[in-house]
């Protein structure tokens, strides 16, 4: 596995990574093979928080029944074929205590088989089970936290079958995070299960004002969310992107395959957004190469929600294999700018995402030579992304023309022209 991952290592670094970034590119991560690209799937948090009133409301409790009934769905509905393979428990699966042996159980009531049942359910249809712990000594939701369990919650993970670990923050010393985060990581890889190690340990130092050590956080998580949770409302995902774009920490720089950035789930398919919004999150995701897991019902889903979540053009681009974060990289009027390089090597995805919040439609014209990483003297096929739409092909010296909806976003992406 080490030899594999200083293979990656090296060749990202030769092929990609400018030389101010160097020293920052030689930073492996987390030496588990997993999230090679940002991992896809589905979690309950956002939309069925801590609902375990199952005696009232049975269809929409925390339960063994509802990750089943979604799972279901994923399979039937072509989430699964798109990418999205996790179906992530957040907290509020526990029972109060556990056991005589420390070990951790569900709640019997709302999970009556049992964890390792139901990831065996998971991997019958060829998806993925992810579950949710907490470093200090209570969960956010005040259930057990793994605080000095750390090897006994990572066995019992691995005994379970699960394949993914959300490990949050509540009730924790903060001077203890850097060790706590990186010795349950390390009890992860001890058990020799490939497990996704989902941190919210960046969140959490910020929020303490502690420095935030990208670095070594790239080294023990695959995941490592950034800022607060987010919510149904379009400004809390325009947050969310203003903070990535000032880009604190040099964070964007330590994003790799096995290493990505999260700015928590996609709002998309419940209440607040509109469509251009909707598309507006998924792009931006995407160029940011940011996991995509949904939390919503996909029992209950727009059609539109459901095309959209599906679009296999734009989770190309997210799931581009060279894992590279998109930034910001110039701004027109309301509109900002932001790049991503994808392979082959030498293209490039560009988002247009306007911030204007009154008027018409931003128009933008601009030439591709004008952009970082472009070859002034080269020829590029120019295809919007949403729609497959080919805009044609044009040198990079020639100018481009594109408008964007406010509160929306205008996707391409720009693949250097086969030469004649």
């Amino acid at each position: 596995m080490k030899t594999f991952w200083f293979l990656v290592t090296t060749i990202y670094c030769a092929l990609i990574c400018p030389a101010l970034y160097l020293k920052n590119c030689l930073v492996v991560a987390l030496d588990n093979g997993v999230a090679l690209t940002p991992p896809m799937g589905w979690m309950s948090w956002l939309r069925f928080e801590c609902n375990i009133r199952c005696d009232i409301d049975l269809d929409n409790c925390i339960s063994e029944r509802l990750y089943k009934r979604i799972a279901d769905r994923m399979v039937k509905d072509g989430y699964l074929a798109a990418g999205y393979q996790y179906v992530a428990i957040d907290d509020c699966w526990m029972s109060r205590t556990r056991l005589p042996n420390g070990t951790l159980q569900p709640d019997p009531q709302r999970f009556p088989s049992g964890i390792k049942a139901l990831a065996d359910y998971m991997h019958l249809r060829g998806l993925k089970l992810g579950i949710y712990l907490n470093i200090g000594n209570l969960t956010c939701a005040g259930y057990p936290g793994s605080k000095n369990f750390f090897d006994v919650d990572a066995r019992t993970l691995a005994d379970w079958g699960i394949d993914f670990v959300k490990m949050d923050g509540c009730n924790a010393n903060p001077a203890d995070y850097e060790n706590d985060f990186v010795a349950f990581g390390n009890s992860l890889i001890s058990t020799g299960r490939p497990i996704v190690y989902y941190c919210e340990w960046p969140m959490y130092a910020r929020y303490y004002g502690q420095q935030v050590d990208y670095s070594l956080i790239a080294q023990h998580c695959n995941m490592f969310r950034a800022l607060t949770d987010i919510y149904y409302i379009y400004h809390s995902i325009e947050s969310m992107i203003d903070y990535i774009s000032q880009n604190p920490y040099n964070m964007s720089t330590y994003a790799r395959p096995g290493a990505f950035n999260d700015a928590d789930a996609l709002a998309i398919g419940n209440f607040g957004l509109s469509e251009s919004q909707e598309r507006m999150q998924l792009g931006m995701w995407a160029v940011m190469s940011l996991p995509l897991f949904m939390s919503n019902d996909l029992r209950d889903i727009r059609r539109s929600s459901r095309t959209l979540l599906q679009n296999r053009h734009v989770i190309a681009i997210n799931q581009d294999p060279l894992g590279i974060q998109g930034t910001p990289i110039a701004q027109y009027v309301s509109v900002s700018v932001w790049m991503k390089r994808i392979l082959p090597l030498g293209s490039s995805a560009i988002a247009f995402f306007n911030q204007g919040r009154s008027g018409g439609p931003q128009v933008v014209v601009f030439s591709l030579s004008n952009l970082p990483g472009i070859d002034p003297t080269a020829t590029y096929d120019v295809t919007e992304v949403f729609d497959d739409e080919f805009l044609g092909r044009f040198k990079a010296s020639q100018t481009i023309r594109v408008s964007v909806d406010p509160m929306g976003i205008y996707l391409i992406k720009a693949l250097p022209a086969p030469t004649t």
